[in-house]
Parts: structure tokens; C-alpha cells; sequence
């Protein structure tokens, strides 16, 4: 197992059920030791941020001191994906513990779109929530607008947000709030009667529209706030905070406070909110007394867009960007947090992933994983302790909407997209140096595991929701 404790840094699912429930269990009671009572969980999402775009995962010029600090205090992630390289897919992902193909979510919604994420999925709100959680959403939702779909139907208490991409525009059926507040000369005639603006998008309260169109340069600053208010208000009992930010997708917003501050530009500057967004919130948990009962996560969705204007991210070292399924596209930076139970100063390089979350929070809130379905994610728990175990996966599936277009096993990654790709992710980390043809052999046998493990995938396939 590779995890590596530092004191100053700058820089399958398992096959086997009764494997993961021995984990889950192990798990809790090692938790009931560690920590006497179940964690609260704050889980920070950003939208489309690159892998490099840290100080701690080497960015040269983006000044993120807050982030750097959570990862000496606690786990940096070198191998981390996404469940996809866009957004609606990876959501599902992150929260079903599945292959978005599993639950049907292949592709990114539009607001046009009648479907979302089926009401009978168990999210990771929902388990929580069984536990005794208070749960929030807050930020981007993208698996559905119409309301069957939306936060609160999913395990939420309550939903502030945009529903959507924030290049987007709104459905003109979705139902305001008596007082929505307007703005840029919109009224409620105007917005039935026009053509709905691109970038022009709502912005909600539980289910429904408050603002139309939505101050983009301050949703930021917004979703902090109310993520603050909401620790303040549930001290007293566990509480799962969803922040999925809708920075630094584009179109990219600031406050004037950020704009032009940061040397790597306007997606620096966004960046740099985002980060002191983290450290407010870091700032909350402190003034409270909460830091030692409180994980917090921090990932991307996926990886950032290649853009040569400034207003996108960088994946160096890794080959590619969103929409792909090279390194790039999936593999996101993530951090852990969780003082006395998480290592300080600690480095994890097994494969680990988004997937992973749900059944890994199932157990440490000691709620059982369902029974009626698969789930693809794996308990990492251990890993995040920093113990030498096993890891509980050596491979991941790289789906790209409804084709399985890579898999990685241990430092070997195929890529089936226009040719036959190989590479040794342990030597050649950017992808560079195709070894398809040396090893005939081996991308044979990782062939057929991506046709048995697809096949068996799309056999137990669950549908979409649909209006």
C-alpha cells in the first residue's frame, strides 16, 4: 500500500460482498475507538478545476494557502478520479457509488431535458440521513431540475443552488417563488415571453427559483455563507455538508475583491475564492469546536476544459481534460481532513475513487450499504487511516457516457478510443509512450475484464428517472 507520511510537503468495487460489509463493520468500530461518535462530513466539490490547480498539487502560479494547510493536516490524494470527465455522470457517481452508466446518467443534462436521477437511487444524502444526518445541498445539483429530481427529493433538507450548468439557461416551466428577485430588467412576462439567454440560469431555494437570472460573481461567496449558517446550525448534532461549488466552470465569476489578484488569471482568481471560501469554513469548524469530529473532503468533478484564453485549468503532469478519458480528464486532486483519525502530513497513491465515498461514509455513519443492488464503490476507510493493508481495489473502469473507453489495473492503463493505448501510468504518468504493441498479452486480458465487467454492468443496469 503506498502512503507516505510527510512533515512539510509543497508539493471494483469489491468482488467479494462479504469482504465489504467485514470492512464497513471493521470500519465502524474502529471509528467508535478513534473518534466515540460518527463524524459530521463536510464534502466540497469544485466544477471542472485540474488536476495542478493547488499550491499543494503544484501549481505555479495559484496561491491556495487554506487548501495547502487542510492537506498538511490531513491526506493528499495522487490517485483520485472522478466517476466521469463531465459533469451530470460524475455527480451520480460521487453520489450512488456507482458507474453513472449503472444508474443510467451517461451524459450531461440540459434544462430541455425530462429525466434525472431516478427517485428510487439511494444517495449518499439518503443513507446519512437514516443515521440521523442533517443534510444540505448547496451549490450545483445537475442530475435533474424538475422536481422529482432536485436535492430535496434525493435526501436533502434543504437545496440552495443553481440546477444546472452555469453556461446553461432556465426551463421557463420551472416554479418561482412568490418574491423572485429580478434582475437585469428581467421580469416574469420577459422571461415566459424570450428566448431563454445562455449563461442567463436560476438560482434556487429548496424547489423553487429566488433569482433570475443569478449574480454569478457572488455565488461563491453565497454558497460560503450559507454553508457557514448551516454548521452554526446544527452543532449539536451530525451533520453532511454538500458543497458542490459551480466554480471554475465557465463562464468563470469573481467577486471585484478577487478579480485581477491572482498571477494565474482569471481562473486563478476563482480558484483563490474557492480557496478562501475552504478557509472560512475551516475558520467555522475551529470557532465551534467541531474541527475533531468533522471529515472534510475536498475533489473535483472532473478534469479542467482546454482552454487557451485563461479561463481554464491545468493537468500537468497528466495527458488531457474534461471530455477525455486520459489522465487528465478523471483524475482530480482530492483532500482529506479529519483530525486524530486521518494522518497528518500524508500521501495515498493507491487507486482510489469518487465511487468510494458513499459506501466508505455508509460505514463510518454505521449504516448498512443496501442489499438490493450493486454498488460499485469500495470502504477506503482503512487507507484514509493510513494503514498498511491491502487496498481494497487495484483497477477502475473510465467510462466516456455510455462506452467503457479505459481501464486501469494496478500502473497499467488500456485506452480503447480510435487506437489501441497502453501505458505504465508507474513510469510514464503523462501517457506519452503507447506499449500496446510490446504487450499483446496483457492488453488482451484487460480487454476481456472491460467486456466482462461491461457486460455484467449493463445486465444489472438501473434506469433513469423520467417525467
Amino acid at each position: 500500500m503506498n502512503i507516505h507520511l510527510q512533515q512539510d510537503r509543497t508539493s471494483s468495487r469489491s468482488w467479494f460482498k462479504g469482504y465489504s460489509i467485514a470492512i464497513c463493520w471493521l470500519a465502524a468500530m474502529a471509528l467508535s475507538t478513534l473518534a466515540g461518535s460518527v463524524p459530521n462530513i463536510i464534502l466540497i466539490m469544485t466544477d471542472d478545476q485540474g488536476y495542478q490547480d493547488l499550491g499543494c498539487y503544484g501549481s505555479p502560479n495559484i496561491q491556495t494557502p487554506h487548501l495547502d494547510q487542510l492537506a498538511k493536516e490531513g491526506m493528499r490524494f495522487t490517485d483520485f478520479y472522478s466517476g466521469n470527465s463531465v459533469c451530470s455522470p460524475s455527480r451520480a457517481a460521487l453520489l450512488t457509488g456507482c458507474y453513472p452508466t449503472r444508474v443510467h446518467i451517461p451524459g450531461v443534462l440540459f434544462p430541455k431535458d425530462t429525466t434525472g436521477l431516478h427517485p428510487n437511487e439511494i444517495t449518499l444524502a439518503e443513507m446519512l440521513k437514516s443515521a440521523g444526518y442533517a443534510t444540505t445541498c448547496i451549490g450545483k445539483w445537475h442530475l435533474g431540475h424538475h422536481p422529482d429530481f432536485l436535492p430535496t427529493r434525493q435526501g436533502f433538507d434543504h437545496y440552495f443552488g443553481i440546477p444546472y450548468s452555469n453556461d446553461m439557461t432556465i426551463d421557463q416551466s420551472a416554479p418561482l417563488a412568490e418574491k423572485v428577485l429580478w434582475r437585469e430588467g428581467m421580469t416574469r412576462e420577459k422571461m415566459l415571453a424570450e428566448k431563454p439567454r445562455k449563461n442567463w440560469v436560476p438560482l434556487m431555494r429548496d424547489e423553487e427559483v429566488v433569482e433570475y437570472p443569478c449574480d454569478q460573481a457572488t455565488l461563491t461567496q453565497r454558497y460560503t455563507q450559507e454553508a457557514v449558517s448551516f454548521i452554526q446550525a446544527h452543532q449539536e448534532k451530525p451533520f453532511f455538508l454538500y458543497l458542490p461549488h459551480t466554480m471554475p466552470h465557465i463562464p468563470l465569476a469573481a467577486t471585484p475583491s478577487f478579480r485581477g489578484r491572482s498571477k494565474g488569471g482569471f481562473y486563478g482568481d476563482t480558484i483563490e475564492e474557492l480557496d478562501a471560501g475552504v478557509g472560512q469554513i475551516l475558520e467555522a469548524l475551529k470557532r465551534w469546536k467541531l474541527e475533531e469530529k468533522t471529515l472534510v473532503i475536498y475533489t473535483s468533478d472532473n478534469g479542467p476544459w482546454n482552454l487557451k484564453n485563461g479561463h481554464g485549468g491545468s493537468a500537468i503532469p497528466l495527458r488531457g481534460y474534461k471530455f477525455q478519458t486520459y489522465e487528465g480528464g478523471m483524475r482530480v486532486p482530492c483532500i482529506m481532513r479529519w483530525p486524530g483519525v486521518i494522518p497528518e502530513g500524508a500521501t495515498c497513491s493507491e487507486i482510489i475513487a469518487s465511487i468510494d465515498l458513499l459506501p466508505t461514509l455508509a460505514g463510518l455513519a454505521k449504516v448498512d450499504l443496501p442489499r438490493d443492488r450493486v454498488i460499485d464503490g469500495v470502504d477506503v476507510f482503512s487507507m484514509m487511516r493510513g494503514q498498511r493493508v491491502v487496498p481494497p481495489r487495484d483497477h477502475y473502469f473510465y467510462y466516456r457516457g455510455r462506452k467503457l473507453e479505459a481501464m486501469r489495473k494496478g500502473p497499467w492503463k488500456l485506452r480503447l478510443a480510435k487506437e489501441v493505448e497502453l501505458y505504465h501510468l508507474g513510469r510514464d504518468l503523462s501517457e506519452t509512450t503507447n506499449l500496446a504493441e510490446q504487450e499483446p498479452e496483457r492488453v488482451r486480458s484487460m480487454q476481456e475484464a472491460m467486456g466482462a465487467f461491461d457486460k455484467a454492468l449493463r445486465g444489472s443496469a438501473r434506469p433513469a428517472g423520467s417525467l
